[in-house]
């Protein structure tokens, strides 16, 4: 059971919700459950590659925080000057930190919604709402690797005369270039407009038009839907609270820390991880069932 197996419009609520607090949440302990569980979540998705571009966006945020209080003159506590005579402040250099956080925490996440959201829950979900959005969708995403092939054809056909793009010097290569992107071009022109007549018509634009969906909202997908509804509305009461922001102007001010505030934390940092609570439970629970199989297939070997 894998966060991505649940239904597309959990999927896209669920990310819009994280993405959205992430962008409007200041306070740092909401910035940093954020910036660690897009860190975590991303890294379990994508492997290594996730994880060494991550830790190059955290590195940046050191700079960015500079720069940020170097242009930004904000906050009593001084630290230095720079060269035209300018202040930088503490409160001005640890809002620019706060800042980077959520840029790369944004990014993160959206390394996540790139590899949850698949091209066919894209369609699906803008097929319910606009067909012919789903429609241009649809052909664009297998225009992409046909174009690609379509060139590697072309580039093979005129390396083979002595005009591809390898050959020649170098503004006969460029010219190499634009003629292989001239028939391309002219290719993909002509498949378009195939393809939009066919899949018109078949009816793809008619009103009223249903569409086989592997998809469906199961009770899984409702037991989630009331955990996200529990967390949204939490977050929205801290958010309404003023317990989701502080202030970094004249000096850093946080509210005062209730019960409610600890309550409000738990809860958001739930939020965040739950993606990676589903991957874990599903994981766990395959590795119990695989382990059930292998006993049973065990004794009967035995029995025999």
């Amino acid at each position: 059971m894998k966060f991505e197996s649940y239904h597309p419009v959990i999927n896209l609520i669920y990310f819009v919700y994280v993405i959205v607090c992430t962008v409007l949440f200041r306070h740092p302990f909401f910035v940093l459950c954020s910036f660690l569980s897009s860190f975590v979540y991303s890294v379990k998705l994508k492997g290594k590659k996730a994880l060494i571009l991550n830790i190059i966006l955290t590195i940046l945020t050191v700079p960015y925080a500079l720069w940020y209080a170097f242009y930004n003159h904000f906050g009593v506590t001084e630290l230095r000057q720079n060269f035209i005579g300018n202040s930088i402040t503490l409160e001005s250099t640890v809002y620019g930190l706060v800042l980077g956080f959520i840029i790369i925490s944004v990014v993160m996440w959206m390394e996540c919604v790139h590899d949850i959201m698949t091209a066919d829950k894209w369609i699906y979900l803008l097929g319910r709402i606009s067909p012919k959005c789903s429609l241009f969708l649809s052909i664009a995403l297998r225009m992409i690797p046909r174009i690609k092939t379509r060139h590697k054809k072309v580039d093979d056909a005129q390396c083979s005369v002595g005009r591809g793009m390898r050959q020649g010097k170098f503004l006969r290569r460029i010219f190499n270039w634009f003629r292989e992107a001239s028939m391309v071009l002219t290719w993909f022109t002509e498949d378009l407009v195939t393809v939009s007549d066919s899949m018109r018509s078949r009816g793809y634009t008619l009103r009223g038009r249903t569409a086989f969906s592997i998809y469906r909202f199961d009770n899984r997908d409702r037991c989630f839907v009331l955990v996200m509804f529990f967390t949204i509305s939490s977050c929205l009461a801290a958010h309404l609270l003023d317990q989701t922001n502080i202030l970094y102007d004249p000096r850093i001010i946080f509210n005062p820390m209730t019960f409610m505030s600890y309550v409000f934390y738990a809860v958001y940092m739930l939020s965040c991880l739950l993606p990676m609570i589903v991957e874990i439970i599903g994981e766990e629970s395959f590795r119990r069932s695989r382990g059930r199989v292998s006993g049973k297939n065990t004794k009967q070997e035995a029995g025999r």
